[in-house]
């Protein structure tokens, strides 16, 4: 095989592309060094300068997925231009969208194959934490407002998440019934946490119609 010329500069940055895409079509269990080798018609020793083992790619793999998963989720609840329920709602679209459209990635990122390596990358009680650490703040930017009620964030922020987590394993993994009524089952299921989490006697302001209509402002 005639090997390519690649700027060593690049290498690196080449074989996780060249990784994560395999990801998108493939399952992670069908990924191996010797991939990375026939893709880019390097030898074997090249890809160990870089990743000494499969783990460390799959190292790398997580920590280039946590930062895909952060632009696709923590953007929307920072900001500020739109109301905290709809940032909420979209936040959470967000999370299982990218599920949808990443399965092997989000399976890679929340799963329990590889999460002795993600445990040493990413922990939820670090306020950085990728997604939970954007959620957890805008919950406490919600007590501070008055719009949801006084609680321990962190553990309002665990609800919310496992929530969003689960039907996000029903869309990808689960029953593929739920693909059919899914824009129903989430708006019901953000009603069910909103409605436990709102302050009473609150008026919410949001843009999305289901809101207002379903979660009308308590009766004093």
């Amino acid at each position: 095989m005639i090997k390519n010329d690649y700027h060593h500069g690049n290498l690196k940055d080449t074989f996780l592309e060249i990784a994560l895409d395999f990801i998108k079509t493939d399952d992670v269990e069908n990924l191996t060094l010797k991939v990375l080798s026939d893709k880019t018609g390097t030898s074997r020793s090249a890809i160990y300068r870089h990743f000494t083992s499969r783990d460390a790619l799959i190292e790398t793999m997580i920590e280039a997925g946590f930062d895909d998963f952060d632009r696709f989720v923590s953007p929307i609840l920072r900001d500020k231009t739109k109301s905290l329920i709809d940032r909420f709602y979209l936040a959470g679209k967000g999370l299982i969208n990218f599920a949808i459209e990443n399965p092997n990635l989000y399976r890679l990122l929340f799963g329990k194959k590889y999460a002795h390596i993600r445990e040493q990358l990413v922990s939820i009680e670090d306020d950085n934490c990728s997604g939970f650490g954007a959620l957890k703040s805008a919950i406490e930017e919600g007590q501070k407002s008055g719009i949801l009620k006084q609680d321990d964030s962190y553990k309002q922020a665990i609800v919310i998440w496992s929530s969003l987590h689960g039907l996000a394993s029903l869309m990808i993994d689960g029953f593929r019934d739920v693909e059919k009524i899914y824009d129903e089952v989430y708006d019901t299921m953000f009603q069910s946490l909103l409605a436990g989490s709102m302050a009473n006697k609150v008026k919410l302001i949001s843009t999305i119609p289901f809101v207002n209509k379903l979660l009308q402002p308590k009766n004093p």
